[in-house]
């Protein structure tokens, strides 16, 4: 490869392996440091779990629909990348936890369902629920160690009716995993680090909410400039995003390869790599592996072995979305921007989200309709997602009728599938993925990133590549400083 494949810059030669956000924010990050950046991505398109779609000749997002706001990374590259006026809040953040065949409005003041009041809970809650709530008082202080199951936790202090109705459903939107497997240090890490010095996890609650009362939402909201929501959107979908950055990318010189598979990563001397696809190999002075685990797990087997077994061993969970278009006139009035549903109950449907009613550029674009999502598919339920179309459809309209009195039959419909699209993050993950970075990064010039490590929202994955391409950027320093004075003598104080 030279100056002239990939555009205008002269120094270290970056290939990032895999185009999604995290592999995307990567390559952004490298080239407009400074060096030459070439992405692969095995796919026919770019994004990942980000995929803008339509339904009915309407705009929806067909993955992930939303930003958290009040982490700074993902909203900064959005605005980067030329999307600021786009970044939108929800029109209606209310949303209900459909418990016990009603809909039930979300309680307010609980940190990922932990209430701090047993008060909060009362509507979803039993009498006898909420009363062992209170218990956590009276009980000694719980030993949790390095990290400890958030469901077990909980459990074990206000009880497992908490943990079903509300920690389960609100765990499972974001991981779609079985609360008493996940870590509680990587899910809620700020919740954990109070727990560890409060003796009751009441008190723990407290002390998180009072952390965030010293930076509220209006300083979010300030951040942003769109108000204190935490979460945004993005006019004409998240999945846009992929996109922009990519342009981003071009425009720095970088170049972008769809359809290209990475099938080994090979040492080259002291420092180089040699990343070989089917019809082509590209030299690399540094290579940023920002593929699902198991992918980065086959790359690494021969030169890092011990983090090549972390990542083998990371488990993935599927879902599916199921995307619904009905006429506006047939569809009865509902409340606020969806509702979760506990496992506990055993319906098919997790989570459903009135996109229409959630998203003002959803409805603005097809003010006839009314489109809503749901969800299906846990860790260990593979068989839902696998359903036939029509199965999942049928079974979303049950639920959905079941749930909110809707009967009318969809104009349309779109179900698309995330095979092993969340990772997850048992007990003891961060441990482990930390000895598998500190394995990776004894290897010159080679770094992780993505969904598997730090958290699976977009906010860390970006955080993600941004740390991966930062070490290696401090790796090359010196000599992208050297190249940019010998092609331009003016530029070497803007890096």
């Amino acid at each position: 490869m030279n100056a002239d494949i990939t555009g205008h810059h002269a120094g270290p030669h970056a290939v990032v392996v895999g185009g999604g956000i995290a592999g995307l924010a990567a390559a952004h990050r490298l080239a407009l440091a400074g060096h030459r950046v070439t992405l692969l991505e095995g796919d026919g398109r770019l994004g990942g779990k980000l995929l803008a779609g339509e339904i009915a000749g309407a705009p929806v997002d067909l993955g992930a629909e939303s930003l958290l706001a009040r982490r700074p990374e993902a909203v900064t590259l959005a605005r980067t990348v030329g999307l600021g006026d786009r970044l939108q809040a929800p029109a209606t953040t209310t949303a209900s936890v459909w418990s016990r065949g009603e809909l039930v409005p979300m309680p307010k003041g609980h940190v990922m369902g932990v209430p701090g009041d047993p008060a909060a809970v009362a509507g979803l809650l039993s009498a006898e629920g909420v009363h062992r709530i209170g218990t956590d008082l009276e009980l000694p202080p719980t030993e949790i160690g390095e990290d400890i199951a958030i469901g077990a936790y909980v459990a074990a202090r206000m009880g497992h009716e908490v943990v079903d109705r509300l920690v389960e459903p609100l765990l499972g939107g974001v991981y779609a995993g079985d609360a008493h497997r996940i870590s509680m240090k990587a899910a809620v890490p700020a919740l954990f680090e109070a727990a560890r010095v409060h003796p009751t996890l009441t008190a723990a609650v407290h002390a998180v909410q009072r952390a965030g009362a010293a930076t509220p939402a209006d300083a979010a909201g300030a951040a942003t400039g769109l108000g204190g929501s935490a979460f945004l959107g993005v006019r004409g979908g998240i999945g846009t995003l992929p996109g922009a950055v990519a342009d981003a990318i071009r425009a720095a010189g970088g170049e972008i390869l769809t359809g290209t598979p990475v099938t080994a990563l090979v040492r080259t001397g002291a420092t180089g790599w040699q990343v070989v696809t089917p019809h082509r190999t590209f030299d690399a002075d540094a290579v940023v592996l920002a593929t699902p685990a198991p992918a980065a797990a086959g790359l690494l087997g021969g030169h890092a072995p011990q983090a090549a077994a972390v990542l083998d061993g990371i488990d993935y969970a599927s879902m599916a979305l199921i995307t619904l278009a009905f006429r506006r006139s047939d569809v009865p009035a509902l409340a606020g921007s969806g509702f979760l549903v506990p496992p506990v109950d055993g319906h098919t449907i997790k989570a459903s989200t009135f996109s229409g009613q959630k998203w003002q550029w959803v409805s603005d674009a097809a003010p006839d309709l009314f489109v809503l999502r749901t969800s299906v598919g846990r860790h260990g339920e593979e068989e839902q997602v696998h359903r036939e179309d029509s199965d999942l459809v049928a079974a979303s309209l049950k639920d959905l009728a079941a749930a909110t009195g809707l009967t009318a039959h969809p104009v349309a419909s779109t179900v698309t599938r995330w095979i092993g699209g969340l990772p997850q993050y048992p007990v003891g993950h961060l441990a482990r993925v930390a000895r598998a970075r500190a394995a990776v990064a004894a290897l010159p010039g080679l770094r992780l990133a993505g969904a598997a490590y730090d958290g699976v929202g977009i906010p860390a994955c970006v955080a993600s590549a941004h740390r991966a391409a930062d070490e290696i950027i401090g790796e090359f320093a010196d000599e992208i400083i050297a190249t940019s004075k010998r092609t331009d003598p003016g530029a070497g104080h803007s890096l």
